[in-house]
């Protein structure tokens, strides 16, 4: 279909649509709601009362940020409803003179509550990125979920909402997937990669982009949410306060300021809790994944959390606590790393496989949804996860009270160093040439690593070649030089045969040809060897 053909059916007319509620201040004392129209209404604002009651409306003004997106040129409106009393059914309906919505109905925070719930999904997006961005069945799994579980009070997502969000067929389809829910319970949506990206040319799907600047997601949202991002980053960036939890919803991109205003947000708040959502998982569980552009730059604010949820890989895991490279076992000693599944039936990319900082995994690979239900009772936090056909997949007790995790699982210590790649171990094929540390530098095998994770390893008698990603590295025996893909260069010791009659070298210097790096857990004394990318190692067959 054109762009043309599109218009008259996702795009923005007199009457108001994509009506959503959200948090931007105190949700027991107010509300903030959203909506579209087209761009030659001039006028917009809420009326609002408490429901069922014969109290004259109080009306309040919307702002409007007009966006002309890739389908036309529409205004988003933004309202919020103040002087409200906690614990209350409020109705309320936003438009015009000419043109109102219905009347719908929320219900506001209690001040101060002692326990409340809250539903997390992630990676609710649709389809390929093109038309027709059907959201439709996610409408009935959300309602349904929600029949399931009428205590969650406001709905948090990990990103990737949209499967293209830099196009207004996306966030429309989207938009109508909420709908129905979005109109009654606040909904706080973080930024996912799919939800800024886009084509030159969406509807001949030529010249795709990311947008740094989340363009779409920052104009379409940009008066529902607190605006206290970081100066480069707001909408996209936020953080807000619920009962005794502060919030901070992190975006994509500007790692760096995101961490200085992480660091700021969290100090700046004395909630009992701190949860922080980033899109992409720092405790990643797929195969071939990475997180380069999250970890190390975000390591410091995230260390001031209690619990960071994500997703982006489709499946479900969670961390022990971490604190930069060591795993621990309480609360107080680091962050509980939490990935949610696929919240609209998207089978993953990634395929799950058990990582040493993971104490719970699940491979949610079957043609269904995914979601978690977090109950927060003053210092204790319950996170129940799901299938949406209704087994029940992890249950985890977070108990900063009597600072504990439940069920309890220590993180591991080994009294030998293990060598892990992408966090999962080499099991037997590295039993007898762990890693060894000689004259202060550690040295690995790099046979038994290549056999593992599909690279190749020549050996020959004194000499071992090994290749991956496209690149290679050339060790000799009682040599201090290595012939690389970029030519030779000198290691910090010698290569070495040592257990099993096997060569080994510096572990460094192995990774430095072969873009890739060696993280060192101290207290859990385990190697990972890391690399920028998520490409498929196996060699390839002639």
């Amino acid at each position: 279909m054109t762009k043309e053909e599109w218009k008259p059916l996702r795009g923005s007319k007199q009457q108001p649509d994509q009506i959503m509620l959200s948090v931007r201040s105190d949700p027991s004392r107010a509300m903030t709601v959203r909506w579209r129209t087209a761009a030659l209404i001039r006028c917009g604002y809420v009326l609002f009362r408490k429901r069922g009651g014969a109290d004259e409306w109080t009306r309040g003004e919307a702002e409007c940020n007009r966006f002309e997106t890739d389908l036309d040129e529409s205004n988003f409106w933004f309202a919020e409803m103040t002087g409200l009393a906690p614990d209350t059914y409020y109705e309320y309906t936003v438009g015009d003179d000419s043109f109102r919505s219905p009347v719908f109905t929320f219900r506001t925070a209690r001040e101060a509550p002692e326990e409340f719930s809250f539903l997390c999904l992630s990676d609710t997006q649709t389809g390929d990125p093109e038309p027709p961005a059907d959201y439709t069945g996610f409408n009935g799994i959300l309602k349904s979920i929600l029949a399931k579980h009428p205590e969650c009070e406001f709905i948090l997502t990990a990103g990737d909402n949209t499967n293209c969000g830099q196009t207004d067929v996306q966030w429309t389809g989207f938009m109508n997937g909420l709908s129905g829910v979005a109109e009654r319970m606040p909904v706080m949506l973080c930024l996912g990669n799919h939800d800024d990206m886009g084509f030159a040319d969406y509807f001949s799907f030529t010249g795709k982009y990311y947008s740094d600047k989340a363009t779409y997601f920052s104009n379409m949202l940009r008066g529902s949410y607190p605006y206290n991002g970081p100066d480069c980053y707001k909408t996209a960036t936020y953080s807000f306060d619920y009962g005794n939890v502060h919030f901070s919803v992190l975006g994509t991109s500007y790692y760096e300021e995101m961490n200085e205003w992480l660091l700021r947000d969290a100090a700046g708040s004395n909630k009992t809790w701190k949860f922080a959502v980033h899109h992409f998982p720092v405790c990643y569980a797929g195969a071939t994944t990475e997180n380069e552009d999250t970890w190390p730059s975000l390591a410091p604010g995230m260390d001031k959390c209690d619990l960071v949820f994500s997703g982006h890989e489709h499946s479900f895991a969670r961390s022990y606590p971490r604190r930069g490279n060591a795993l621990f076992d309480k609360p107080s000693e680091g962050a509980v790393h939490y990935n949610l599944g696929s919240g609209n039936r998207n089978p993953p990319g990634a395929r799950v496989i058990p990582k040493v900082w993971n104490a719970k995994t699940y491979p949610h690979e079957e043609n269904l949804s995914m979601y978690t239900v977090v109950t927060v009772r003053g210092g204790v936090c319950t996170l129940r996860a799901y299938v949406e056909d209704g087994r029940f997949v992890d249950e985890c007790v977070i108990d900063k009270e009597n600072d504990r995790i439940l069920p309890p699982d220590p993180a591991p210590v080994y009294n030998r160093t293990r060598l892990k790649f992408k966090g999962y171990d080499l099991g037997m094929c590295n039993e007898h040439t762990l890693p060894q540390k000689i004259n202060g530098v550690w040295y690995l095998c790099p046979g038994p690593l290549m056999g593992f994770t599909g690279g190749t390893a020549e050996r020959r008698p004194g000499k071992i070649r090994v290749e991956i990603y496209g690149r290679f590295a050339e060790f000799t025996e009682n040599s201090a030089v290595m012939l690389t893909s970029e030519g030779e260069q000198t290691m910090a010791g010698p290569c070495l045969r040592l257990n099993e009659g096997q060569l080994f070298v510096p572990i460094d210097d192995f990774c430095r040809p072969l873009r890739m790096h060696a993280l060192y857990f101290e207290r859990n004394n385990f190697i990972s060897v890391e690399s920028e990318t998520e490409a498929r190692c196996i060699a390839p067959q002639p």
